[in-house]
This record gives structure tokens, sequence and C-alpha cells, in this order.
């Protein structure tokens, strides 16, 4: 759309957002309803149904006002705050929602019309003989309305509002300066009310919440003026305060209203008769004027809301298909959303039929419901997560957003929980069907991005505040992986995520050597990119990263000192090293000093060409002379049982021991595995009898050298006298973990 088109539809300032929000607030539920409530619940029911209802909207325009002023508001009003704010995901989903409900309210408000036209329909009956049913008047109107609509669109229908409010001021004013000669005794308002009469017959009171259902369209006012987002010079500055304006008049026309009804006409009257108003007012005839101008202007309103926010999703391809092109397809000069409108009154005419006020009434009150605790979320969530990047010029407290929020699900389940529930189940359908149907539309928007960012940073800081001795007793791995071979090989990266994946926390650095500058900072992105890529898909719940550093001793030294993702400090390292490559296993073991000083579990991870093999047989050796070794070993069998990569996998133990000391090591080894509740079969614990004093090695060799993965204890003293050679003596071994724990850990 050229620049010239652009300026010519932005022309809108704050009074068409106050007029469209005013017409519906003092739209036909207004004239219609509000006796039909003072006679079911009384008069306190009535003022604690307009409390409640502004409970959900006052938050929910000041949410909205708040939203506006800190981004771009584009076309699609509500629907372009959510899906800013929560994603296109689940703001395609609400929105829908969203249409569906202006749809449907067209088809509200055009009833509401027929029912002001019902004195001269009984006129035409009565004297005229002509024999006109309201269904017949309902669809003309809608007709006509919707010729009006496509034939000359948003600007036409802004010109009718201001007449029409005009003369909603007028009836309202009218009525408020009118009398009757019914006298309310005072002492009602507090009265209970067991009976309604209407039409001479008794019946009883409808429930506080069914009415509360069937005035709430009333409330719906804040969200007309928002769909004109598109249309508006600056809609930071007119959408909060047309919104808030108008939120405030209606406000204090209620309460008026409401008293005015009560003082003024009998409990029966208010139920029996719909235009009960035009009894009380100066001019009578003047209230059925009235209504009709509020009803056509509330259909009127809904009528060029609802097409832009469906134009708003098919600009952001939010449907499947070639669909969205058509729907997002305006007028050449004006971008008036025709397609969008022809679908928009096709839905309408599907609901005029029903031609049953209530029942509209209680199906829009849902929708908006759903709407308006989303928008109190967004806001609520704004402020949780605390993005330095959300700076709005009029600023909410998040104690009201969240009350708003709370209390629109809360109450769209009093409503009606057979409405709420399929409200809510087609909520998640529509999302479901978004997501299959859209892979690459954002599942992660900045909003839960920030939550989850503060909710991470509030649990470190509580973990770190907890970080005591008391806390060893639930032992779990915090584990960090350091490696330079992550292209070469998956191992360590498996054993990684295998311990991290559902006991622990994992932290894998990919070390690159060399010193920080701005091109090795930049390889290093491009490093940690191609990792995540590899990494998705693999069940993989590791936190990766890059280290750059001129040798490895100092990547080591660095990353041993950097704080965990968990909150704590790391109590675990992992390193890998090929079976036959000694040099690089000596280089690990020449940090072995630095590792010992932060008193960290240490794991060498020996890879082989088998690798993992089947993951069927995890061998576990617990020897005599490594005790501190033995729980950490059985633990660690324990955690990769977990991950469902070797979910099929069993668990064999052995233990040597000499024959004198058989019973001793059989109580031991049992007691461990029984207190630790472990899922190892006694006939997986062997304990391998040593008579000829062979060394360990041979035994392990020899048992173990068809296994899986083979779990192998070393001690410090095993590094100091032997160094590479106490762990190149398992040359029949396949891949092997050894581990040096820093201290035996209690099995609970």
């Amino acid at each position: 759309m050229s620049p010239k088109a652009s300026q010519h539809i932005k022309t809108m300032g704050t009074l068409p957002v106050f007029m469209t929000a005013i017409s519906t607030i003092l739209g036909a539920v207004l004239f219609l309803q509000f006796g039909k409530a003072i006679a079911n619940v009384g008069l306190l029911g009535t003022l604690g149904i307009i409390l409640l209802g502004h409970l959900v909207t006052i938050p929910t325009a000041m949410a909205v006002s708040e939203i506006a002023t800190n981004q771009k508001v584009e076309g699609g009003g509500a629907y372009y705050i959510i899906s800013r704010s929560f994603g296109l995901n689940i703001g395609g989903s609400i929105g829908i929602a969203l249409f569906l409900s202006q749809a449907i309210s067209i088809a509200f408000y055009v009833i509401a019309f027929t029912e002001a036209l019902e004195p001269v329909r009984q006129w035409m009956i009565h004297d005229k003989g002509w024999e006109i049913s309201r269904l017949m008047i309902t669809l003309t109107t809608m007709s006509l309305l919707s010729i009006l609509i496509l034939a000359k669109g948003a600007n036409l229908g802004i010109k009718a509002l201001y007449f029409v409010v005009a003369l909603i001021f007028v009836s309202l004013g009218m009525f408020l300066f009118g009398d009757s000669t019914y006298s309310a005794d005072s002492s009602t308002i507090f009265t209970r009310i067991n009976t309604v009469i209407i039409n001479g017959q008794p019946s009883e009171p409808m429930e506080f919440f069914k009415v509360f259902a069937i005035i709430f369209p009333a409330f719906t006012g804040i969200a007309a003026g928002l769909g004109l987002s598109g249309d508006l010079k600056d809609p930071k500055h007119s959408i909060p305060r047309g919104t808030l304006w108008a939120t405030v008049l209606g406000s204090i026309v209620y309460l008026a209203v409401v008293i005015k009804l009560f003082y003024s006409a009998s409990p029966e009257d208010l139920a029996s008769d719909p235009l009960v108003m035009s009894k009380i007012a100066v001019w009578g005839p003047i209230i059925p004027i009235g209504l009709a101008c509020a009803a056509i202007s509330s259909a009127l309103g809904s009528i060029l809301v609802a097409p832009r926010t469906l134009q708003a999703i098919g600009n952001d391809k939010i449907f499947p298909g070639n669909s969205n092109e058509w729907l997002s397809k305006g007028k050449v000069k004006t971008n008036e959303p025709f397609n969008a409108s022809l679908i928009t009154i096709g839905i309408a005419f599907l609901f005029v039929i029903i031609n049953d006020i209530n029942v509209v009434g209680e199906i829009i009150s849902m929708f908006f419901m759903l709407t308006y605790g989303a928008i109190n979320m967004v806001s609520f969530l704004e402020h949780f997560a605390a993005d330095p990047a959300y700076r709005p010029t009029f600023r909410s407290h998040w104690s009201i957003s969240l009350l708003g929020g709370i209390l629109s699900f809360f109450f769209m389940f009093k409503m009606n929980p057979v409405y709420a529930w399929i409200a809510m189940f087609m909520m998640v359908g529509i999302f479901i069907w978004i997501t299959r149907s859209n892979k690459d539309k954002m599942m992660m928007s900045k909003v839960f991005q920030g939550v989850i960012f503060q909710a991470t940073r509030w649990m470190q800081i509580f973990l770190q505040k907890r970080d005591d001795d008391a806390l060893e007793t639930h032992w779990r791995p915090f584990l960090l992986c350091l490696t330079s071979s992550s292209f070469d090989r998956n191992s360590v990266f498996d054993m990684t995520r295998w311990i991290s994946h559902t006991y622990g926390f994992g932290t894998y650095i990919h070390f690159i050597e060399g010193f920080l500058d701005k091109e090795t900072n930049k390889r290093a992105e491009l490093v940690k990119k191609k990792l995540l890529k590899q990494a998705h898909g693999s069940r993989n719940r590791v936190y990766i990263d890059t280290i750059i550093s001129p040798s490895f001793t100092s990547a080591l030294a660095q990353g041993i000192q950097l704080p965990g993702i968990s909150g704590k400090g790391n109590n675990m390292i992992l390193f890998e090293y090929v079976k036959s490559d000694i040099v690089e296993l000596e280089n690990i073991l020449s940090n072995y000093k630095i590792l010992k000083a932060k008193q960290l579990d240490i794991c060498l991870l020996r890879s082989s060409i088998k690798g993992y093999g089947f993951k069927k047989e995890i061998h576990l050796w617990l020897t005599t002379n490594d005790f501190r070794n033995a729980t950490l070993i059985v633990l660690l069998g324990y955690i990769l049982l977990g991950h469902p990569d070797w979910e099929d996998a069993q668990i064999k133990v052995f233990s040597i021991y000499n024959s004198h000391k058989f019973k001793q090591k059989q109580e031991r080894i049992q007691e461990m595995i029984k207190s630790g509740r472990l899922p190892i079969a006694p006939q997986n614990i062997e304990l391998v009898e040593n008579l000829d004093d062979r060394p360990f090695k041979d035994i392990i060799n020899e048992r173990s050298a068809e296994s899986d993965l083979a779990i192998i204890g070393f001690t410090d003293a095993d590094v100091e006298e032997q160094k590479s050679d106490a762990f190149d003596v398992y040359d029949k071994l396949g891949t092997v973990l050894f581990v040096n724990a820093s201290n035996t850990k209690t099995i609970n």
C-alpha cells in the first residue's frame, strides 16, 4: 500500500474511539435488560452486577491503555495487542474467538433493534392488519445494514455514530427527568425477591449470575473502540483517552438509570415490559427511538470492528492456504476490509435467525470474558516479566490486571459452566489447529520469555540463599561438561543429556582455543547455533554454550568457577577422551589438581568405536579400595535408567571380595540397594570371589567385555601413582565411565 493511501486511511482521532465505545456501553442492554435485572435481583443486586462488571472492564480498560501506550498498535485492536504479547499461536486463537464474539454481537444488536420497533409492529398488526413477523423485521434490518457498510464503509458508520449517540443522550435525559405515579418503598431495597410477577403470572426469579450474563454485553464497549486501531492517527493517545472516558461516563449513567428505574416503576412492570422506560420518560416515544438508535449504533460499531479483526488475522497469515490473502485484501484506496466484511455479515445472519436476545447475549458474554481475561493477563505478565523495553506512558498496577484476569475467568464459569467449557475447548481446538497448520509461527513470545527469565532468576537466588550443607543429603548432579570435540563425536553430549534429563542440571560447553576478539566471538556464536541445531530433537534438556580461552587449562579454570544454571554451583564435571588417544587423557589429568581444588565429582568418559552398543546392560563395579565412589556409581547407574534411551536396560552390580569378607560384603551391598530403593534385582547383584588375588583389572576386563557401558571408580592415588596407566589397563572394555567422588554420597 502506498504512503498516500496509508495517510488517507489513518484520519481518526480520540472522538471516534469514544463514540464507538460509548454507543455500545449505552446500548440496547441498558434500555432493555436493566429493568428485568432489578425485578429479579433487586436494586442492590443490580448495583452489585454493575460493580462486578466494572471490576472486569475497568482493569481491562487500564490494561488496554497501558499496552497501547507501550507498543505500536496496528489494525486489529485487541487481537493485535494480544498476538504481539502472547505470540501468534495463542493470539490467533484468542483473535478468532474475539472476531466471532464481535460478529455475533451484530446479531444481538439487530435483534434488540427489532425489539425497539415492537410498538410499530403492534400498531401495524392491530390498526392496519398487516401481519409482519419479528424475524422479517430482523432480517430486513440486517440486510440494509450490510448493504450500507459494504457500500460506504467506516467513514459513513462513524458519521452516523455522532447522530446516534446524540439521540441516545437525549432519550436518556428525557428518561432521567421524567416522572411516574409509582412510589417505591425504600425498605424493599434490602428485601429478598422470592417471586417475580410477569404479565400477572408468578415465576421463580433468575439466578444472580444468569442476570449478570444477560447484562454483561453492556460492558463490552471497551473492545469496540480498540477495533479502530488501524484507522487512528495516534492509537497511543486515542485508545487510552477514548476508552477510559467512555468507561467512566458509562458507569455514571448506569448508576443513574438503575436508581431511577427502581424508584419509578413497580417490580411487575420492570419484569413484564422491556420498554418500561417509555412510561417514565418526559416523552414516551423517545425511548423506543433511543433504543433503536442505541441498537443500530452498537450494531454499526460491531460491524465496523469485526471485519478489521478478521483482516488483521489474515494479515498475520493465521489461516491455512490462500484464504489469508483473500481475507486481508481491502478496497484499493481505503483498505476497507470488504472480503472480511462478507464473512462477518454471513456469521451475523446465522445468529439473527436464532432471534433470542438472551441466548445470543450469553454466547457473546463468554467470548468477551475470555478476551478480557487474556488482555488483563498480558498486562500482568508484562509487569512480572520486567522487560526494560516495556515502558508504557500510561501505567496501572499489576494487582489490578491480575484481579481483572482472575475475575474474568471466574465469572465465565459462574454465568454458564456449559458455555464456558465450550468456549475453552473451542479455544484449545483453535490453538491446536493453528499450531499444526502454521508450524512457522512463533511459539514463545517475548512476554513468556520474560516471565520464564524472572521466575528462573528468583529460583536461582532462592537456591543460592538456601545453599547449605543440609541440601547435600538430597544429592543431585549439577553437571558441567567441557570439550572441544563436539563435532567429532556425540558420546559425551549424550552422557550429559542422560545425566541431566530428569534428576539434575547439565551445562555443555564447547571449548574454542584463542583470545576473545570480534572474529572469535563471531565464530563462537556460529558454533553455538550449530550445536543447538544439532541437539534439536534429541530429547535434550542441556544448557549449551561456548567458551573462548587461550588454553584448555584456562578454559577449565574459568568454567568450574561459573555458577550453574540451577542457581547452585556445579558439583560434577565430565570429560571425554577416545580409547586410543592417550595424549588427550594426559591433557585432562594434567589439570587434576585444579579439579580437586573445587571439590568436584570427576567423570572421565572413555568412548570407543562400539559406542553405547544396544543400551541393554550397564555394569557397575564396586571395589574394596574405593568405597567412597560406590554410592556415586550406583546413583549414576540409576540416573541413566531414568532416560528413555536406557529404559530397556538393566543394571548389573559387581563387587570383588576375598573369601573371609563374603558375608560382610554381601550385607553392605544389599543394604545399599535396599535403602536406596533402586531398581536393581537381587539376581543382578554378583559378588565376585577373588581367590588368587588377581588384579581387579583382569576380573573387570573378563566380566564386562560385552557390556554396553561400564562404570568404574578411580582414586586420587591411582592418578598420582599411575597417571594415564590407571585407565589404560581396561583394554578389553568398550565405553567406560570412570568416576571419582569428592565425598561419599548418602542414599536415603
